[in-house]
């Protein structure tokens, strides 16, 4: 019961979840992504960057609307750095005060996706826009780049990009690195790539290192995030 979908905003997606009659609980896996969220039992929130797999139980019948903002996008939308907001599930009146989401809670409770994406995209503007910094590191990162490399192609001493990435991105470009890395290798696997050629591909030692990071990062190794239904949206 899980859809998504390209929003307004370059680079984000609207997702929404309507969990069956049982209780669920859903592994979702960090993508450096932060999420803006309505829920139809626990109302506005916000989901921050994880470092490791989250595990997200929800009520029967619970309905989820997400807003994915990418790498680097959330903190000019949500107005804090994304390392405050690390590996934790917030209300979003916790950040804009419970006058600022009043208005906004009564237009999630009647049309959520419209609601999320007119906010993100009114304090996207009135913040200036994505800072290119981030859009530029997550890109080469994604694309497979060192840190080294892509320090140097930013200008910018490794010190300070890591200053700067903790504060768009939740964690050093180190982590983020691998964090991409993941994706990329669990969706090239998803292809039906063998697993000793995804490693190759994606900058892994070999099938055992592909094993042993997906593990840290995700808590189960590969074999089992590849079975259906076993990852899952932001919340």
């Amino acid at each position: 019961m899980y859809r998504e979908r390209r929003a307004p905003i370059a680079g984000t997606v609207l997702w929404t979840s309507t969990v069956p009659a049982d209780t669920v609980a859903t592994r979702v896996l960090p993508d450096g992504c932060l999420d803006l969220l309505w829920s139809s039992r626990s109302g506005l929130l916000v989901a921050g960057p994880d470092r490791t797999a989250y595990l997200s139980v929800s009520g029967p019948g619970e309905r989820w609307v997400g807003l994915r903002l990418p790498p680097g996008t959330g903190p000019a939308v949500l107005g804090v750095p994304a390392d405050e907001l690390r590996d934790r599930r917030v209300p979003l009146a916790d950040l804009w005060g419970d006058r600022a989401t009043a208005e906004l809670a009564e237009r999630a409770d009647r049309a959520p996706g419209e609601a999320l994406t007119a906010v993100a995209l009114t304090r996207l503007r009135a913040a200036g826009g994505v800072d290119p910094l981030g859009v530029r590191v997550a890109g080469r990162l994604a694309a497979g780049a060192t840190v080294a490399t892509t320090a140097a192609e930013v200008g910018l001493d490794p010190r300070v990009l890591h200053r700067r990435c903790l504060a768009l991105f939740g964690y050093g470009p180190k982590t983020l690195a691998r964090i991409l890395r993941m994706r990329r290798a669990l969706a090239l696997a998803r292809t039906g790539t063998p697993l000793a050629e995804v490693a190759a591909r994606s900058g892994y030692a070999d099938q055992a290192h592909l094993t042993r990071d997906v593990r840290a990062l995700a808590g189960v190794p590969p074999t089992v995030l590849l079975r259906p239904a076993q990852s899952g949206s932001g919340a």
